[in-house]
């Protein structure tokens, strides 16, 4: 029987990947578990697919953990296993998939980080001086939208009161309304917006996209000089939710607005916004 090898049996499904529409950033990630895994099958001279058994795949994640990789991320990896088995047993390559029988290692969810009023003002304040930076920060504070949809905006998905959200990931596509405060935003950002041929509504000075690097850094180096600590840009978007849900959005509406699949998704932020409802009623403040 003709060996089914594994580096071209991974080639075929990062390929049936972008078949599907994946984003890059999921394309990547996947091809980069994938690879690693391989490694370790090929230091336990394994290369065909049909010679990987359970205690493989279980001796995968115990190496990672002994390599001090989070068990978040030992998690994901076997993620991105399974559902390369999954593939491979749908093109009738496999008859089993040895990887459903792993245990997922078990870890605390650290719970989602909301910026406090103190702290999104003072980040909204800094950004002022900026207008390209301002619109970043006021689209992800207003509208919720993760940080690969803002990149890939275009000029023709800002509408009058919305914005057009094309797929992103595991994310749907989208309407996603505009408060006055995102559009003011964006409106006075097109004004001195460079005149280049590029339709993305972000570019550098040079005319060319800004790309999720270049907005990470962007953001990162605001929360750097207003000193707000262990916060990432995915944070603003836990921000734009947490609010929602405090002024009395419902999770569905929620949920579609910023694309969740599961109401799972938005109902873990419940007890957050219900401490923090709790918090203030102990201060006075409600």
């Amino acid at each position: 029987m003709e060996p089914r090898l594994l580096p071209s049996l991974v080639e075929d499904f990062i390929k049936h990947l972008g078949a599907q529409s994946k984003s890059q950033f999921t394309i990547i990630a996947y091809k980069k578990d994938l690879e690693q895994f391989v490694g370790y099958l090929t230091t336990q001279e394994k290369t065909d697919i049909r010679e990987v058994k359970k205690d493989d795949i279980d001796g995968f994640i115990r190496k990672l953990l002994t390599d001090n990789y989070t068990k978040k991320s030992a998690s994901r990896k076997l993620n991105s296993i399974r559902t390369f088995f999954r593939y491979l047993k749908s093109e009738g390559i496999i008859d089993q998939n040895p990887s459903l029988d792993i245990a997922h290692p078990k870890y605390v969810q650290t719970p989602p980080r909301i910026l406090s009023k103190l702290e999104y003002r003072a980040l909204r304040d800094l950004a002022k001086d900026d207008d390209r930076t301002y619109a970043l920060i006021e689209i992800l504070l207003q509208t919720g939208i993760k940080i690969g949809e803002l990149a890939e905006l275009h000029l023709e998905d800002v509408q009058t009161n919305e914005l057009h959200i094309s797929p992103y990931g595991k994310n749907l596509e989208r309407q996603v309304p505009l408060n006055k405060a995102a559009k003011k935003g964006i409106d006075d950002y097109l004004k001195i917006r460079e005149p280049v041929k590029d339709t993305h509504l972000f570019v550098t000075r040079t005319g060319k996209p800004l790309l999720i690097r270049n907005i990470r850094q962007i953001i990162d180096r605001c929360f750097r000089e207003v000193g707000i600590e262990n916060a990432t840009v995915n944070d603003l978007r836990n921000t734009f939710i947490a609010h929602q849900l405090l002024n009395g959005a419902s999770l569905e509406y929620i949920a579609k607005v910023v694309g969740h699949r599961r109401l799972s998704s938005t109902e873990r932020f419940l007890n957050l916004v219900r401490e923090e409802a709790e918090r203030k009623e102990k201060l006075g403040q409600l």
